[in-house]
């Protein structure tokens, strides 16, 4: 998966979360009104009977205000005692935990831990105390905080997310304008070239020298294209994958210093894919150009095509001072260089290169500290 589509996971990702746990909040504070609407409407329905009671001298009304309190407390459990601690009565507790000794003693410590216990004097100078416990309304309020907590750091998430991409998406907006800005000022002087070559021709200067200039300015010409489309979606056709890479590899070779030993091995036949010719020769330029920074201009560059199912994989072979594991990823990350000169850009041009704009893929398949690098690059094959 490729950076912009992390980016897009992330950031929907962090939208849903968000929406998600406001909505169960929103839904928890529906049911918390009702259940305190309904609890404010049983203590009303307790006190218009115990108005009635004390009305009265009719004993059944304290007996009726009584089962009114208790068919009124549907959530709060509680567990009533005598001195001993030996269990006399309760309520809403499940009839499994009173059957074990041993699980009711717990739940007793877990009570009076929450809350203190209620005394009450009976007749006759007994005490009984009653333990009681949180209502699930009161259990459910106790997350409240952490998940008001989880919201914030989500906004603050988004917020900070929207930031980051706005402003990668800023500094990717300026280095396009100036790639398309750069590559329209070496067109002008490129138009003149093009016209003294010509002149030079009718001087009847010595060929040789007309046909290397020439050279220069197609490579010009190349690079202007490639600068050109730095930020625009590439058209990319079918092309056979082997002629572009020795096309791309032997023009490098032929322009390399003579200390290092340029080696490409190819299969018979054809391997087509959909490919945009300027950019994925500049994918291999970077990649064969690192591989000679990294030989420091002395050492043997392999590279390799070939075909692995549904791919055509390119891999570029050097002898140079290797790539910690650790630093696999980092050294496609924009600015990363361990040279003296140079913005630290080549891989990770070829990067977006290969897989956002080819749909492939471009990694470090395997190095090893004083003895070499192999790069390798995968795109889909196509039917040609």
């Amino acid at each position: 998966m490729n950076f912009n589509k992390d980016q897009r996971f992330i950031r929907w990702f962090i939208i849903f979360a968000a929406v998600v746990i406001t909505a169960l909040i929103l839904w928890n504070v529906s049911l918390f009104f009702d259940q305190l609407k309904q609890a404010e409407r049983d203590r009303m329905e307790i006190w218009a009977t115990s108005m009635e009671a004390f009305n009265t001298e009719d004993i059944n009304q304290y007996y009726a205000l009584s089962q009114k309190i208790n068919s009124k407390n549907q959530y709060i459990p509680i567990i009533i005692t005598d001195y001993k601690d030996s269990i006399v009565n309760s309520i809403n507790i499940p009839e499994n935990i009173l059957e074990n000794p041993i699980r009711s003693q717990e739940l007793l410590l877990e009570m009076a831990a929450e809350n203190d216990p209620i005394r009450i004097d009976i007749l006759g100078g007994e005490l009984w105390y009653a333990y009681y416990g949180h209502s699930p309304v009161i259990n459910q309020l106790k997350f409240f905080p952490v998940v008001l907590v989880i919201i914030v750091i989500l906004f603050i998430a988004v917020i900070y997310f929207f930031y980051a991409t706005s402003k990668a998406s800023e500094q990717n907006s300026l280095w396009a304008g100036m790639a398309k800005e750069t590559a329209h000022q070496i067109g002008t002087p490129l138009s003149s070239l093009v016209g003294w070559t010509e002149i030079l021709k009718a001087e009847q200067v010595n060929p040789d020298y007309i046909e290397e200039i020439n050279k220069d300015i197609n490579r010009l010409e190349t690079i202007t294209g490639r600068f050109s489309q730095i930020g625009s979606i590439p058209k990319l056709d079918p092309k056979n994958i082997i002629t572009e890479t020795q096309e791309a590899f032997e023009y490098l070779a032929n322009r390399s210093s003579k200390l290092i030993d340029f080696e490409i091995d190819v299969p018979q036949g054809q391997l087509f894919v959909m490919l945009n010719k300027e950019l994925y020769a500049w994918s291999i330029e970077n990649l064969v150009k690192n591989a000679i920074d990294a030989m420091k201009g002395k050492g043997k560059l392999t590279l390799t095509v070939k075909r692995d199912t549904r791919f055509a994989k390119i891999l570029i072979k050097d002898t140079g001072k290797g790539i910690p594991k650790m630093n696999f990823n980092t050294i496609f990350e924009p600015g990363y260089t361990t040279k003296k000169r140079g913005w630290g850009l080549g891989l990770s041009l070829t990067k977006r290169i290969i897989e956002e704009y080819h749909d492939g893929q471009v990694r470090v398949l395997h190095s090893e500290l004083n003895k070499g690098t192999t790069f390798q690059i995968a795109l889909k094959l196509i039917d040609e």
